[in-house]
């Protein structure tokens, strides 16, 4: 097949004259899997996974599928088999397990009853590629992965499993996005997904709300504590990203105070956005009914920057229909400032395969996570959350906060040797903030 006539989807006519040219597609899903990355060091292995993921087009079995005829062609296996061929051990095999996956989902390190191994994947026999490949694309060199901060070597294994799947979520994130962004200039669409107002922009609404709040305030004890909670909390927002609690009596305001320490620290770190995690579907939906009151535009009702993303989210408590759409596509990848989703949703996608659910990963990264009522994390899975957190807060510069009126003990300790090292508490004297609260003498 002659050079440049390589597609990697079609268009509208028979002439292929709108098909998206399969160089174009590698290079646009290169260059969004390291813009996703990058903030966290890895820009460099996203590029490569980009520029590798469909090279299995080349081959002219699937560009006569793209013209009509009929039949499965793996098109995974080829860039897997590269990776591994070009780049030494790991380097290579994190690539192969993100490339072969990117649509089947990842593979099984080892052979598993239901999920392939990477190594039966690799072993396929699939058509030659067209060398003109490497004529279209160029795949860079890629340092050592020495930027994951494992605890010990004994977490190595953990740690590099989680950077696969980071890397695959980037992936498939900037596959779909590259691939919707073609359709929709084929159809001239005009694209609704993000432009979602700045953190800070979301932080000076709030502190507008909060001084409004504060004028409407009854003066006395209890309110004098929740703002100096508040004060106190919001005076750390400039500690280096990491791991915190925050630790305040029920009464004393963690909702609005975790808000405002986020926002504060995100736009002082230039992290992207806020997830608020929280066990209880009632708590998720009177959370974000919070934060869209907080938040909302003086001059406008859209609050479609506040992403509920739980199995009974109503959309029709959104407004308008645009704003609806831009909700449902900002669920597939968590591409908005705030997201609010239920503790489920937000660890069963940390240790998933399909692409659908890792799709959001690495939008966790570069976050502030906030786990309200931490306490409710279930002790049989304890270890392997702490641990995900734990990866989130070294290797992907995501801050984490645990807020709850009754602080777990989730430092590192004998019995919980994945626990934070460094864990910081962003409320002022907690045991003080106890007594003044306490509203009951039990006898």
């Amino acid at each position: 097949m002659p050079r440049g006539l390589y597609f990697a989807h079609t268009g509208d006519t028979s002439d292929q004259t709108d098909w998206h040219p399969l160089a174009a597609h590698l290079q646009g899903t290169g260059t969004k899997a390291a813009d996703f990355l990058q903030a966290a060091g890895f820009g460099d292995f996203g590029r490569v996974a980009g520029l590798l993921h469909d090279i299995g087009k080349y081959a002219s079995k699937f560009q006569r599928r793209l013209a009509g005829d009929t039949g499965r062609v793996d098109h995974s296996t080829a860039g897997a088999q590269v990776a591994v061929e070009r780049f030494d051990w790991p380097i290579g095999k994190m690539l192969a397990f993100c490339v072969a996956g990117h649509h089947a989902g990842l593979a099984n390190g080892v052979n598993g009853e239901q999920i392939s191994s990477l190594g039966d994947r690799l072993r396929r026999q699939i058509e030659n590629l067209d060398p003109v490949w490497e004529d279209e694309i160029t795949l860079e060199a890629i340092d050592h992965p020495r930027r994951l901060v494992p605890r010990n070597p004994a977490t190595a294994g953990f740690s590099a499993a989680f950077f696969i799947r980071m890397l695959f979520s980037a992936l498939v994130d900037a596959d779909f996005l590259d691939t919707e962004a073609y359709y929709d200039g084929l159809r001239a669409k005009i694209p609704i997904r993000g432009a979602h107002p700045t953190l800070c922009r979301l932080r000076e609404r709030l502190d507008r709300y909060l001084k409004a709040l504060t004028r409407s305030s009854l003066a006395g004890p209890i309110n004098a504590l929740r703002a100096e909670i508040l004060t106190h909390a919001r005076g750390r927002a400039t500690d280096a990203p990491g791991a915190f609690t925050l630790t305040v009596p029920t009464g004393g305001g963690k909702t609005l105070t975790s808000l405002a320490f986020a926002l504060d620290h995100a736009a002082c770190h230039g992290l992207a956005r806020i997830i608020y995690v929280i066990p209880y579907m009632s708590i998720v939906e009177q959370t974000a009914a919070v934060f869209r009151e907080a938040l909302r535009s003086a001059t406008s009702d859209d609050a479609d920057f506040v992403v509920e993303h739980h199995t009974t989210f109503d959309e029709d408590r959104v407004g308008k229909r645009e704003g609806r759409e831009k909700l449902r596509l900002a669920m597939q990848n968590w591409d908005a400032p705030i997201i609010v989703t239920t503790a489920v949703q937000f660890f069963d996608s940390l240790f998933a395969n399909r692409p659908s659910r890792c799709r959001k990963l690495d939008n966790i990264a570069n976050s502030v996570v906030i786990l309200d009522e931490a306490q409710t994390l279930p002790l049989q899975y304890l270890r392997p959350r702490v641990a995900a957190l734990d990866e989130l807060v070294r290797s992907w510069r995501t801050s984490v906060v645990l807020c709850t009126a009754t602080q777990p003990r989730l430092s590192k300790n004998d019995q919980l040797p994945e626990g934070f090292e460094n864990l910081r508490e962003l409320a002022p004297e907690p045991k003080r903030l106890y007594e003044a609260f306490k509203r009951t003498r039990i006898v």
